[in-house]
């Protein structure tokens, strides 16, 4: 009598066990975050109804779940004006700084001069930056926002983008150096792959600045039409609550655009994947 062997399990016994362990801990890692929210929630309720805090201070999470249900329509429309325009912004920003982080790693005396320009460029306050952009382009045009999330975005994707790489292994290197393949065969075919760690971690830094860089970016006039320009609205009729289901919206909407970078690199690596 013979027994049908899975070569898997052939191969490595405790794979089985490894296999289902694996998959329970998607759900056993989401358990801690949940129950600290809605601990946290709770504490924020009572400390908010017990010590009379004024709604101006701190509105409850119940009044900002009513407003935020009222206002669903609004916060929907709102964040898909805010998040396109992030979506270019973060797009834009991302393509540019990984072009600069391949010239600058293919010429070391562009990339020790490259650092401090992007520094210098991470460093200028949006505060100071989108009304400059707003002034000079058209009050009803979305370029000066996209402008100014490409800018946040751009330091964290080239830097971490140039210390990929400039990290390429020796034995890489002197291996496509026997091939004679040079330029951007190698940068193809050793810098990029070996890079993508380095590009993915910035995305995900640069995904939820993007959102913070759009929202922000709608307070110093322009369209209003997104997340930001409905915070301050809200804010300036002393319609707190009604403020903070805006935030909560935002918040959501960064949220969206951390995983979605999560899941760009779960499919463009799946390799690493635990």
């Amino acid at each position: 009598m013979t027994t049908a062997v899975d070569p898997v399990v052939a191969a490595d016994p405790t794979a089985p066990v490894v296999t289902r362990r694996r998959r329970g801990r998607p759900l056993l890692a989401l358990l801690p975050p949940l129950v600290v929210g809605i601990a946290g929630l709770l504490l924020w309720e009572v400390t908010v109804r017990v010590g009379r805090v004024a709604p101006y201070v701190l509105p409850a999470p119940s009044a900002i779940g009513e407003q935020l249900w009222q206002n669903r329509d609004v916060v929907w429309r709102t964040g898909l004006a805010s998040g396109t325009n992030a979506l270019i912004g973060l797009l834009l920003g991302a393509v540019v700084a990984l072009l600069g982080a391949m010239v600058a790693a293919r010429f070391a005396y562009l990339g020790e001069v490259s650092i401090p320009v992007a520094a210098a460029l991470n460093a200028l306050p949006i505060i100071a930056l989108a009304p400059i952009l707003n002034n000079m382009f058209e009050s009803t045009s979305n370029v000066p926002r996209r402008l100014v999330v490409a800018i946040v975005v751009f330091f964290p994707v080239f830097v971490n983008a140039l210390r990929g790489l400039r990290e390429v292994d020796p034995i890489h290197r002197d291996l496509m150096a026997s091939y004679a393949a040079r330029g951007w065969t190698f940068t193809r075919l050793v810098r990029l792959p070996a890079a993508l760690p380095f590009v993915f971690t910035g995305l995900r830094q640069a995904s939820s600045l993007a959102v913070i860089a759009a929202v922000v970016a709608e307070y110093f006039g322009g369209l209003q039409n997104g997340l930001g320009s409905r915070i301050t609205s809200a804010a300036a009729n002393t319609a707190y609550p009604r403020a903070w289901a805006f935030v909560v919206g935002a918040c959501v909407l960064g949220l969206v655009f951390y995983l979605a970078a999560l899941l760009l690199e779960r499919l463009a690596m799946p390799w690493r994947r635990v």
